[in-house]
């Protein structure tokens, strides 16, 4: 009985003993080959990102390329450009124009509006109203983005908050003249393009904020201490120190603003704007119509366009910024 209970303790021991000079002999093999560490730390995400997030990538493209036969409703597997040459009729290169112009609009208007709050935070504001002004900026984005849309539409609405402060002021006639509607009845202002402008510009500002306080904050207060102490003005040392320093976060923030504006189909199709933007033609392509291939080619530009505007905002050091 004596001899079993004290042999528990030293068979535990030598398992302990075993298992430590395990590891020993695999770290000590790990630390002798560097590479093999680094495949196994890169290896993983490496492979999601080829498979699953390139791998459907170049599945669209190719997807992009078959044609979807009219008569019999099903997709032939044979690769032809007819998609993209459909892309170049009046109505769907007026989607385009339309979309990348919201787009374009909505990205300076939230620069716009950002670049004066983000330089109170970096330059300005104590720790404390730094954090209320840091929470005030994210807690929006807590909120479900369809019911913060939804929010929207009921304030642009004609029975709305902002068309009884017009009509309470007497501007709605004002009103109803700069969105070229009538003054008497016609649409509301949640189905204008004003009101979708503003909806985007609301929802994507802080992905404007954020990336122009950053870069802000990584300006030099000695390369604006020396600006002053060689005699330019304020004024001079904004435009001449400051904002050039602080463009790649605007360019950066753009990235986000324009991207997402160029993809969506929550804020069209929520507001009920009959003009068709490239989500909503996507949207329309992959639903009833089936149109799977014409939907891709359309998915496609989208993705040429924002190559295109990254390789740009590279250049301009916005990656930096990120």
């Amino acid at each position: 009985m004596d001899t079993k209970v004290s042999s528990a303790p030293t068979a535990a021991v030598a398992g302990s003993a075993r298992a430590r000079s395990l590891i020993q002999r695999l770290s000590t093999s790990l630390y002798l080959r560097p590479r093999l560490v680094l495949a196994l730390l890169l290896g993983p995400p490496l492979l999601w990102m080829m498979i699953i997030y390139l791998g459907s990538l170049f599945a669209l493209v190719v997807q992009s390329l078959f044609h979807y036969d009219s008569f019999t409703g099903q997709v032939v597997y044979r690769l032809t450009l007819e998609n993209f040459q459909a892309l170049l009729t009046p109505a769907n290169l007026e989607i385009f124009g339309r979309t990348a112009g919201m787009a374009t609009a909505v990205t300076l208007a939230a620069s716009v509006l950002a670049f004066p709050l983000a330089y109170y935070m970096a330059r300005y504001a104590s720790p404390r109203v730094k954090a209320v002004l840091y929470l005030a900026v994210l807690v929006p984005l807590w909120s479900s983005y369809l019911v913060r849309v939804y929010a929207w539409r009921l304030i642009l609405a004609k029975e709305g908050i902002i068309n009884w402060i017009f009509t309470q002021l007497g501007l709605q006639g004002l009103l109803k003249a700069l969105l070229g509607l009538p003054v008497i009845g016609g649409p509301s202002l949640s189905v204008s393009f004003l009101g979708m402008f503003v909806v985007f510009v609301y929802t994507w500002l802080p992905y404007m904020i954020l990336p122009i306080q950053a870069a802000l904050e990584r300006v030099p207060r000695s390369l604006l201490e020396a600006s002053g102490d060689l005699g330019a003005r304020p004024s001079q040392t904004f435009r001449h120190v400051t904002l050039p320093l602080a463009f790649p976060g605007v360019v950066a923030g753009s990235i986000f603003t324009f991207s997402l504006t160029l993809g969506d189909f929550v804020v069209p199709y929520s507001l009920g704007n009959s003009s068709f933007f490239i989500g909503q033609a996507v949207l329309s392509l992959t639903g009833t119509a089936f149109q799977i291939p014409l939907a891709a080619a359309f998915t496609v530009v989208s993705m040429v366009i924002m190559s295109f505007y990254l390789l740009g905002a590279r250049k301009l050091g916005a990656f930096e910024a990120l």
